[in-house]
């Protein structure tokens, strides 16, 4: 054994973290349809607030169907790829392998998860908002172009991006010494 090698006691708690991390995994791949149908949940609720036209939530069907009794009544499933969920069990890896080579981070590390994941979910109902608008807007065939492929992938772009910066922002910084 070298001299500076960590002596597997201390490295003990770190190992724990990794496989609670790959059990978090785990449990959202196997939980993805609970977790989207959430996401749709949040959305018909927040549609409920600004909508003028009726809004009904299929959980089991993870989709989310407004405009009722208007012009444009439209349904917007949430599939796995369009899901927040996408992006946030890769970070949860990383997050596991970062702990393991920088074990006195793990408190940041788990911060800047949080608030990732988080501010992940949060551009994802952007995106679905900004889908409803601009069908209501546009129509649908032009709005939902719009609204999931050229601005909603924009919104996921930039919103992913913030997300990735604040991780490792919160998560790798250093410590400050006076």
């Amino acid at each position: 054994m070298s001299a500076n090698a960590a002596p597997l006691s201390s490295r003990l708690p770190v190992r724990w973290l990794v496989i609670a991390m790959l059990a978090v995994v785990g449990l959202l791949v196997v939980c993805q349809g609970a977790y989207r149908t959430a996401e749709v949940q949040v959305t018909g609720a927040v549609l409920r607030l600004i909508s003028e036209h009726g809004v009904y939530v299929a959980g089991a069907r993870h989709t989310v169907y407004f405009g009722l009794g208007g012009n444009r009544p439209l349904g917007l499933q949430m599939t796995p790829e369009c899901s927040s969920l996408f992006l946030v069990v890769p970070l949860v890896l990383v997050t596991a392998v970062l702990g393991y080579l920088r074990p006195a981070n793990t408190r940041r590390l788990l911060l800047s998860l949080l608030v990732f994941a988080a501010v992940v979910a949060a551009v994802n109902q952007l995106r679905m908002l900004l889908i409803v608008g601009l069908v209501n807007w546009l129509g649908i065939s032009t709005g939902y172009y719009w609204g999931h492929t050229l601005m909603g992938s924009l919104v996921s772009v930039i919103g992913g991006a913030l997300a990735l910066v604040l991780f490792v922002r919160i998560g790798l910084r250093r410590e400050r010494t006076a």
